[in-house]
């Protein structure tokens, strides 16, 4: 009898339940391509709009990324690495969707003094909301590479080797992001209550 409350069991019972989807979807199965696409679908939002730190162009990414899933599912010999795929997979279409909108010329000339500069201060705050608060901001401005480590490890809950695999890096390096990302995030959490 596994215990609901050890991360383990429900881990392992997770990726069983994956790895019965990504059959089902093999062979063709309509209603668990929906499963597949219900069961997944906010947590690979939520981890592109992490990244981009924007609510439609996460939308228009992980459209994208249902669509890679769809065509390359077939070919996942392994439904065990289910969530590493679809977050590689995520990782892909993200840094593809990046790479086109900064090769792109600038279409429009802004002018600065028209830009509302925002109010990156916090107030110190006393409660869990107030330190979440400041904790979200933290992360908003921290660099790709770490934002990423820290989502796909703390948030998404992927283990190491799942992060190594979404990132396609050692292991080493994966404990080194993460590693600097926390002492960045430390730092940013820090100037933002001074502040």
């Amino acid at each position: 009898m596994t215990d609901i409350h050890d991360p383990d069991a429900r881990a392992a019972r997770t990726t069983d339940e994956d790895e019965w989807l990504v059959v089902r979807c093999q062979l063709g199965e309509r209603p668990a391509f929906d499963e597949l696409i219900a069961r997944w679908s906010e947590p690979v939002w939520k981890y592109v709009r992490r990244l981009t730190n924007n609510d439609e162009m996460a939308s228009e990414i992980v459209q994208d990324v249902w669509l890679r899933v769809l065509r390359g599912l077939n070919r996942l010999r392994d439904g065990s690495k289910l969530r590493a795929w679809l977050f590689g997979i995520a990782r892909r279409t993200l840094m593809d969707r990046l790479r086109e909108h900064y090769a792109a010329p600038v279409m429009s000339q802004v002018d600065v003094g028209d830009l509302e500069v925002p109010d990156d201060s916090f107030a110190a705050a006393d409660d869990i909301e107030g330190d979440l608060a400041a904790v979200e901001e933290a992360l908003a401005r921290l660099p790709v590479v770490e934002r990423e480590a820290l989502t796909l490890f703390y948030l998404r809950e992927l283990s190491l080797g799942e992060v190594a695999d979404v990132l396609d890096v050692p292991i080493g390096t994966v404990k080194s992001r993460l590693f600097r990302a926390r002492k960045l995030l430390r730092r940013e959490v820090e100037l933002g209550i001074r502040q």
